[in-house]
C-alpha cells in the first residue's frame, strides 16, 4: 500500500508530507441542527512533495482538489490525518505556533478579483504580510514591495493603484506577490489560471515557472486543465470523489495511463491535429458523481467505471504501486 515515502533513486527529500487527510463538513438537520452525517470532501490522502518540485492535483469540479489544499494550508482544520511541512507539524498546531508555521506555506487562488481587498492599494496588499510577520521599517517594507512587484513584472507606478485598474492577468500577479512576501518554502495554487483569458494564462503559468526556478519553491498545483498540468507538472496525482486513484510521474501518466478515470480524463483533452483526433477513442462515462456525502460503498468510481466488477462495489482499492514510481488504486491491478 502507497505509503507516500519517495522510492530508491529519489534524492530530493520530501518538503510536504500529507498522510491519511480527510476533510468532511457536518450534515445538521432539525431544530436543533442535530448532525445527521458527513460531507467527505477529502477522504484519506496520502502523498508527498519534494522540495522544487510540482505535484499536480487534477480532477472535474466538486472532486475535492481546492478542499484539499485549503486543508494542507490550514485554512482549514482537518477532520483527521497529518501533515508535515519543513518537518513542522501543521495538522496539529495551535494559536502562536501555527501562526509562526504561516510565511513558509502560502495560497495563489482561483479568483484575483475576489482574493484582493478592493480597499486595499496594491501595495498595501503585497506589504499586509510584512506587517502582519515582521518587522521591518517603512522603508524596508516600501523596498521590498518594490521588489516584489518587480519579480513578478508589476511597474512600481501602480504601487498606489487599486485592484479594480487592473486586468485579471495583473491582479493574479499581486497575488503572486503577496504570496512571495515572506519567502515561503511552499505555494498551493489553486487553479491560478482559471479565471483569466487563455492568452493570459500562458504568462502567468511561465511567470510561476520562472520564480520556481530563482527562488527554489515547491508548488501543490491545482487544476482542471490537464494540458497545463502537463506542461508545468512534475508529477500528477488524479483525484475522484475525495480520493486519489492515480499517482504518477506526469509522462508515464500521460502515456500510460492505468486508472479507468485517468483514462477518460485524458480522452476528454482537446487535440489540435485532426487527423490525430480521429484516431482518439473519446471515452464517455455514463451516470453522474455520486453525492460525497453518501459514497459507494466499494471504489468510489464503481457507479460510472466502464470496467467494474463485482469487487469493485464492495471493497475500497488501496493505493498500491504496480510500475516504479507508478500507483493506482484500481481492482484491476492487485497488488503483488
Amino acid at each position: 500500500m502507497y505509503d507516500g515515502k519517495p522510492r530508491k533513486g529519489q534524492e530530493p527529500q520530501p518538503l510536504v508530507e500529507v498522510r491519511g487527510l480527510k476533510m468532511y463538513f457536518p450534515i445538521t438537520s432539525g431544530l436543533f441542527r442535530r448532525k445527521v452525517g458527513d460531507v467527505k470532501a477529502v477522504d484519506g490522502l496520502t502523498f508527498d512533495i519534494l522540495e522544487g518540485e510540482t505535484l499536480g492535483l487534477v480532477g472535474e469540479s466538486g472532486c475535492g482538489k481546492s478542499t484539499a489544499g485549503r486543508a494542507i494550508l490550514r485554512l482549514y482544520d482537518p477532520t483527521e490525518g497529518e501533515v508535515v511541512i519543513g518537518g513542522k507539524d501543521v495538522a496539529h498546531a495551535e494559536g502562536d505556533a501555527l501562526r509562526r508555521l504561516r510565511p513558509a506555506m502560502q495560497m495563489v487562488f482561483q479568483d484575483p478579483q475576489a482574493s484582493l481587498n478592493p480597499r486595499m492599494t496594491v501595495a498595501d496588499i503585497i506589504g499586509e504580510p510584512l506587517l502582519e510577520h515582521t518587522k521591518m521599517t517603512s522603508d524596508e517594507r516600501t523596498a521590498r514591495i518594490y521588489e516584489l512587484m518587480d519579480a513578478v513584472g508589476l511597474n512600481r507606478v501602480f504601487a498606489n493603484r487599486y485592484p479594480h485598474a487592473f486586468s485579471g492577468g495583473q491582479r493574479q500577479r499581486i497575488g503572486i506577490a503577496r504570496a512571495l512576501a515572506l519567502n515561503p518554502k511552499f505555494i498551493v495554487c489553486d487553479e491560478p489560471i482559471a479565471a483569466l483569458d487563455v492568452s493570459i494564462q500562458a504568462q502567468v503559468v511561465n511567470l510561476l515557472e520562472e520564480l520556481q526556478d530563482r527562488l527554489g519553491l515547491t508548488y501543490l498545483f491545482i487544476s482542471h486543465d490537464l494540458s497545463m498540468v502537463r506542461h508545468i507538472a512534475d508529477r500528477v496525482a488524479v483525484m475522484y470523489l475525495g480520493r486519489i486513484v492515480e499517482l504518477a510521474d506526469r509522462d508515464a501518466l500521460f502515456e500510460q495511463p492505468l486508472h479507468p478515470y485517468t483514462e477518460a480524463l485524458l480522452s476528454a483533452i482537446p487535440e489540435a491535429d485532426p487527423d490525430e483526433a480521429n484516431r482518439r477513442t473519446r471515452i464517455l462515462l455514463k451516470g453522474d458523481v455520486p453525492s460525497p456525502a453518501h459514497p459507494p460503498k466499494g471504489c468510489n468510481f464503481c457507479t460510472r467505471c466502464p470496467k467494474v466488477m463485482d469487487v469493485c462495489r464492495n471493497v475500497k482499492p488501496d493505493l498500491f504501486e504496480v510500475r516504479p514510481r507508478h500507483f493506482v488504486a484500481c481492482h484491476l491491478y492487485p497488488p503483488s
